[in-house]
């Protein structure tokens, strides 16, 4: 993290990775931030699964956000606390779904995607930047994880 986000004569005690994937698989709800066409920001809500380095989340092909991601796939992903965050960047991917993702899904949210009448449309976000923090200790704890 830059300097600036530290308090001055502190010393930094970043956030272990286990912290963020914690976060990541326990979370409730995730906020998507994308980008309309005309560049206006887009927030919605969604039900999503962290399996093997990625967040999965599904959604009608037809709605906003699928509307959006398709026109451009760069996206920000929140956990739900605000008091212990963990964002997510990168770009979504559609995938298919199957039936390790589909168990993710019945044990968190006790639903099967693949018995949905529509197929599902899933996208697959294998972050590029992480970042969390806790609020209680904020000017030591913030950290950023970059992937390639």
């Amino acid at each position: 993290m830059p300097a600036g986000y530290f308090l001055p004569g502190s010393k930094p005690k970043f956030v272990p990775w286990s912290f963020a994937e914690e976060r990541l698989m326990t979370s409730h709800n995730y906020w998507i931030c994308s980008t309309r066409p005309d560049g206006r920001p887009h927030s919605i809500p969604v039900w999503g699964v962290w399996l093997e380095g990625a967040f999965y989340f599904s959604t009608d092909p037809v709605s906003r956000k699928a509307q959006n991601l398709k026109s451009n796939p760069a996206v920000s992903v929140h956990v739900d606390s605000g008091d212990e965050p963990v964002i997510l960047e990168g770009r979504v991917e559609i995938v298919d779904l199957d039936k390790t993702i589909d168990a993710a899904y019945h044990k968190k949210y006790k639903i099967h995607l693949l018995e949905f009448p529509e197929p599902v449309f899933l996208f697959r976000l294998r972050p590029k930047i992480v970042l969390a923090w806790r609020e209680k200790d904020f000017g030591t704890s913030a950290t950023k994880w970059n992937f390639s």
